[in-house]
């Protein structure tokens, strides 16, 4: 199964009405965390799954803003959504791909295999011309499938601390060489890390490059075995969706550091690096 799934291909399962479970992965700053948007419009037969309440835990200086979450809310989710064994999973946000790829990574980190990212998100559906549905969605069925933990390489803050191999921040350049942070308490990157920015992973119009594209990128930066190879961004959520990028290319999955630079930057302790 391959890590993203087109809209061609998701509209045709969709309207043929092959088993299919679609997550709408929607978060918006207003007090509804999303839900007032996805009730407006979602992809048909879509459940609503709130990143900032399914895909992370209690924020903190300690743990970081999107700290992994505790696999018993994993798998309370799993059964609200009626994620099945066997039935692939598809995941979609506004179209950036942050939310989605949270989504993707979450489900895969808990032991959900066939999962996808929706390519281009609901921008692209809309501009397919395909349409959507308002209203509170369908209700799910059962789920078969228990959360477990181990199934996608992680590390932690001390790993981080003690790591020889190469740390990648795929934040945007201007936040990596300390230059812009509106949402951390300092600027700047993890020493020795090296900047691979998420985005020019994607095109203008966040489809996902073809495989060798995404290696070249990576190949540019000295990168072609990722075995050793730690990635994070600020809070998970952009490291995810180049992880998703990368198995997409072929390229072994890297370890995660969730907490990411605002677990890092919040403990006085870590050295800060800053620059280009």
């Amino acid at each position: 199964m391959s890590t993203f799934i087109s809209v061609p291909e998701t509209r045709e399962a969709v309207y043929r009405g092959r088993p299919l479970t679609i997550l709408a992965s929607i978060w918006e700053k207003d007090g509804e965390g999303g839900h007032h948007r996805y009730q407006s419009g979602h992809i048909p037969t879509a459940h609503f799954c709130d990143p900032a309440a399914a895909l992370t835990g209690l924020p903190g200086s300690k743990d970081g803003r999107n700290p992994l979450p505790k696999l018993s809310d994993v798998q309370r989710s799993l059964r609200f959504w009626g994620v099945r064994a066997g039935i692939p999973t598809v995941t979609y946000d506004q179209g950036h791909g942050l939310f989605a790829g949270r989504a993707w990574w979450v489900l895969r980190w808990a032991g959900v295999r066939d999962v996808q990212l929706l390519d281009g998100g609901l921008r692209a559906w809309h501009d397919s011309g395909a349409p959507v549905v308002g209203g509170p969605g369908n209700i799910a069925v059962h789920s078969d499938v228990t959360a477990t933990t181990g199934n996608m390489p992680t590390a932690t803050i001390d790993d981080v601390r003690s790591h020889e191999g190469v740390l990648i921040d795929v934040r945007q350049p201007n936040r990596f060489a300390g230059r812009r942070e509106i949402l951390d308490l300092k600027a700047g990157h993890i020493p020795g890390a090296i900047n691979v920015p998420v985005d020019d992973l994607f095109t203008k119009d966040r489809l996902v490059k073809s495989p060798e594209e995404i290696r070249a990128r990576f190949a540019q930066a000295g990168i072609e075995d990722t075995s050793d190879v730690i990635m994070y961004s600020g809070s998970g959520n952009h490291s995810a969706l180049a992880i998703a990028a990368l198995e997409h290319a072929g390229m072994r999955i890297p370890a995660h550091f969730v907490g990411g630079w605002s677990q890092w930057s919040a403990d006085s302790r870590n050295p800060v690096e800053r620059g280009d």
